[in-house]
C-alpha cells in the first residue's frame, strides 16, 4: 500500500512540532518523490536566527541539490508566505499538498496561477496548531511573516 496525501502531510505535520517543541514556529514540511520522502524541514528562523529558513525553505535545502523537481511533491502545514510560493515555483514542484489557510491564506492563488496543483486539506489539527501558536505568540507570528 503506497502513502497517501494524509500520510505525508502528518509527517510535516511531526516536522511543524518539531519547530514548536524547539521553540520556533510550527510549520512543516516534506518533499517527496515517487511516494518516498527526499526531504523534510520545519521553520527554524527562531532556533537559527535565520531569517528566511521557513519550513518549506528548510525542507528544500535538507532534501539537496536536485537535478529537477518536476517529479516532486510539496506537503506543507501552513499555506506558503510569498517566498516560499516563489520557491517551489522557481524550481517547478509541480503540486503543493495545504494542510491549511484558515490562519494564513498565504499565496495560493499564485501557485495556481503559476500553474502549480494545490490542494487544501483544511486539517483540524493543523489548523488548531497553528490558530493555538498564533494566540500565544502574536509579535513571533508578525515577525516570520513579515507585518
Amino acid at each position: 500500500m503506497s502513502a497517501s496525501d494524509e500520510d505525508f502531510l502528518r509527517e510535516a505535520y511531526a516536522e511543524a512540532q518539531k519547530g514548536l517543541a524547539a521553540g520556533g514556529l510550527p510549520i512543516g514540511a516534506v518533499l517527496v518523490r515517487g511516494g518516498e520522502i527526499i526531504g523534510r524541514g520545519h521553520n527554524q528562523r527562531v532556533q537559527k536566527g535565520d531569517p528566511i529558513l521557513h519550513g518549506e525553505m528548510d525542507c528544500m535545502r535538507n532534501a539537496g541539490r536536485q537535478r529537477s523537481y518536476r517529479d516532486t511533491v510539496m506537503y506543507t502545514t501552513l499555506s506558503p508566505c510569498m517566498m516560499c510560493t516563489g520557491t517551489i515555483i522557481q524550481f517547478g514542484v509541480p503540486r503543493v499538498v495545504v494542510g491549511e489557510s484558515r490562519n494564513f491564506k498565504g499565496f495560493q492563488d499564485v501557485l495556481t496561477l503559476a500553474g502549480v496543483e494545490v490542494r487544501d486539506m483544511d486539517d483540524p489539527d493543523c489548523i488548531r496548531m497553528m490558530g493555538g501558536f498564533i494566540a500565544a505568540n502574536r509579535i513571533l507570528w508578525s515577525e516570520d511573516i513579515g507585518e
